[in-house]
């Protein structure tokens, strides 16, 4: 009998195995939904089906009244501009930084404790001391993204550059390397890989900062729309809407975790 550690299930088993707990998931809720609404018609928390198809054709296919704009993809815009601006922010100084501390012994003495002292500081903590100095703008927005994601970028991948085998180092090195090509050449591409890894795995972090600094002052964003119909516990908006930050958030990481096995195939390790 094959240990559990050996067993790989097909492709179509696989497939199966992922869809069930989701599919375990969307029972409940029916379940749950028809109880509660048998009990009282009126209930909110879990509103029927057809509720999020009305949902989805009001805020997603008809223009909205007031303003003109079709309010699902002028919420959506404008979260994924302020989110992809940060991430490509914090991906530049992960990489910099990650190299810098990661390959020079000086840099990682002088900026080291400092990065880690950042990355320790709760991000929502600074939220309104960046509304105090840079405004309710974009601007705030996107530096509370940055500062909280950049700082653990930095250290994963600086941390990825003091895992590479000295080797390396010292053979680039006795073959007349300098350290800017040391750095460049035999390090910076080894990183690559790290940095969408580390990418990957604070998208979550980074879709928190930007709903919370949209809950506080914006007038448009899928996090802004969240928190200004939950007054009305306008479940029907929320679920929906949470579900395609959900689906934005798994296609980003989906595009992530292809582009390293397409640009980088010999880090893939499985």
């Amino acid at each position: 009998m094959p240990r559990l550690v050996n067993l790989y299930p097909s492709r179509g088993s696989a497939l199966a195995l992922g869809a069930l707990p989701f599919l375990i998931l969307i029972a409940a809720y029916l379940f749950g939904s028809a109880a509660r609404l048998a009990e009282n018609p009126d209930d909110k928390l879990l509103p029927a089906p057809s509720a999020f198809v009305d949902t989805l054709k009001s805020y997603a296919v008809e223009e909205d009244r007031r303003s003109g704009e079709v309010l699902w993809w002028l919420d959506t815009g404008a979260s994924m501009k302020r989110l992809l601006v940060a991430l490509a922010i914090s991906a530049f100084i992960g990489i910099a930084g990650g190299l810098a501390i990661g390959a020079l012994p000086v840099m990682r003495s002088l900026f080291g404790p400092f990065v880690a002292a950042l990355a320790m500081i709760p991000p929502l903590a600074i939220l309104p001391i960046l509304f105090i100095a840079l405004g309710l703008g974009e601007v705030a927005k996107i530096a509370l993204i940055v500062f909280g994601v950049a700082p653990c970028i930095v250290r994963d991948v600086s941390l990825r550059a003091g895992e590479l085998p000295k080797e390396q180092l010292i053979k680039a090195q006795t073959l007349g390397a300098s350290s800017w090509l040391l750095a460049t050449r035999v390090i910076l591409p080894q990183l690559w890989p790290r940095l969408i890894d580390a990418l990957r795995l604070t998208l979550g972090s980074a879709w928190l900062f930007l709903i919370a600094a949209e809950a506080i002052a914006s007038t448009e964003g899928l996090g802004y729309r969240i928190f200004l119909v939950r007054r009305y516990m306008a479940m029907d908006v929320i679920l929906p809407y949470v579900i395609w930050i959900t689906l934005l958030a798994y296609t980003m990481d989906w595009l992530l975790r292809l582009a390293r096995a397409r640009f980088f195939p010999w880090a893939e390790t499985r």
